[in-house]
């Protein structure tokens, strides 16, 4: 009997689709993308409208619910879906926009270290220390503090922040493959070292920074959400999810589903996110000896 055989990533990719957690993953991800983006067509009203006269109006299928205000109304009388769906997008707004800075920062230095070595590499070594002797919380509590909030710092912030894990991956896959065959053969062709680099290098760490950026997106999202729940985020109105739970807390003992909303959101796309992660470790994972 002859076998068959399928390409390695046609067999990767039917492992993921038939793992329950990679298509939750990629679901609730994909979900909450499209929300973002469409989040002006999605919401039924202005998420920044107040109607003090319809101040925390429970769910609809709790008693005194309306099918008008299908999640309630918060202490301002505003939509909650509508702000629900609008904090979708300041989450991904966020998550994204850090990830994409903090993993050039982070990639620039883990693989300019890890391909040239010597001082380079021990000056990238010494960066990524002082980097992770540094606590994240408190330092952004402090430039927060220091100079107000705002979406852009928060971005800014964030991003200037985490891109130690990049540095450290990126670095160690460089210095794996830096020797390997197809290195040694462009070099001997004549190419540069930044065409080695860009052509060689890079699309063979891909993979790993990928996953980088998912375990990434998800910690920016919950900082960004811890920063606007001690009011040192977003600025209000903006709907952030965390700023919503910090504006909830004063009713948490009285409407507990104004402070339970927002927090299962959270909880699922952190969730959602961490599971794309895994997903994309399954399906891009790659031989480094290869």
């Amino acid at each position: 009997m002859s076998t068959v055989l399928q390409p390695a990533g046609v067999s990767n990719r039917r492992r993921i689709w038939r793992n329950a957690g990679a298509i939750f993953g990629v679901g609730i991800v994909g979900f909450v993308t499209f929300v973002a983006i469409f989040a002006p067509w999605l919401a039924p009203y202005d998420p920044f409208t107040i109607n003090l006269g319809r101040r925390v109006i429970p769910p609809m299928w709790m008693e005194g619910g309306t099918p008008a205000n299908i999640l309630g109304t918060d202490q301002l009388g505003r939509d909650y879906l509508s702000r629900l769906i609008y904090g979708a997008r300041v989450s991904m707004i966020i998550g994204v926009a850090t990830i994409i800075t903090s993993g050039i920062i982070g990639t620039v230095l883990g693989v300019m270290g890890g391909f040239y070595g010597g001082r380079i590499d021990d000056a990238v070594v010494f960066a990524i220390t002082a980097r992770l002797s540094i606590p994240v919380v408190l330092v952004a509590l402090a430039v927060a503090g220091l100079m107000g909030t705002s979406f852009t710092l928060v971005i800014l912030v964030l991003g200037l922040l985490l891109w130690d894990r990049f540095a450290v991956v990126a670095r160690s896959t460089t210095m794996q493959i830096r020797n390997l065959d197809y290195v040694a053969a462009a070099r001997c062709a004549g190419c540069s070292p930044m065409i080695v680099l860009l052509k060689e290098v890079l699309p063979n760490i891909a993979t790993h920074l990928a996953v980088v950026a998912t375990l990434e997106m998800a910690l920016a999202i919950l900082l960004e959400a811890a920063l606007s729940f001690l009011g040192l985020g977003v600025p209000p109105p903006l709907p952030s999810w965390g700023l919503m739970i910090s504006e909830a807390k004063e009713y948490m003992f009285f409407s507990p589903w104004i402070i339970m909303i927002p927090g299962i959101a959270l909880f699922i796309l952190v969730l959602g996110v961490n599971l794309l992660g895994d997903a994309l470790r399954d399906m891009l994972g790659t031989d480094l000896s290869r």
